[in-house]
């Protein structure tokens, strides 16, 4: 059975780096290394280290105020490092055209980010089975 992360939240004024209250990228890339130590943690009791990313593509743009579902998987395991592949999805828009307040629940999320990476537990750290 596959071991997966979902995290899920708001993007905030204060992620908004650029005019038009645009999120940087970097961001969603934040979410996918707290998707991976979760992975990690569940997967071996190591929060582990993220060596590399060897595949990102930003998709669509992210603004403040939608919501944000990073989900992850980790898709192979070695001796130490461990597989991941992630993806980021908008879930709810504000709707800013209606009122300051008013957001919608979209029906098809839109995948903003996809990426793929490996991430290491020292063999000494690995508490559990690996799956």
């Amino acid at each position: 059975m596959a071991i997966k992360s979902v995290i899920r939240l708001r993007m905030s004024a204060h992620d908004a780096h650029y005019g038009g209250n645009l999120v940087d990228g970097a961001r969603m890339l934040q979410l996918f290394g707290d998707v991976a130590t979760e992975l990690l943690i569940i997967n071996d009791g190591d929060e582990g280290l993220f060596k590399a990313y060897d595949n990102v593509e930003f998709i669509a743009p992210v603004y403040a105020g939608d919501y944000i579902e990073a989900v992850g998987e980790i898709v192979s395991c070695g001796n130490t490092s461990r597989k991941m592949v992630f993806e980021a999805r908008k879930v709810i828009a504000p709707r800013t055209d209606i009122s300051a307040s008013a957001c919608d629940v979209l029906e098809e999320p839109i995948v903003v980010c996809r990426a793929s990476g490996t991430c290491v537990v020292p063999k000494a750290c690995q508490r559990k089975n690996k799956q």
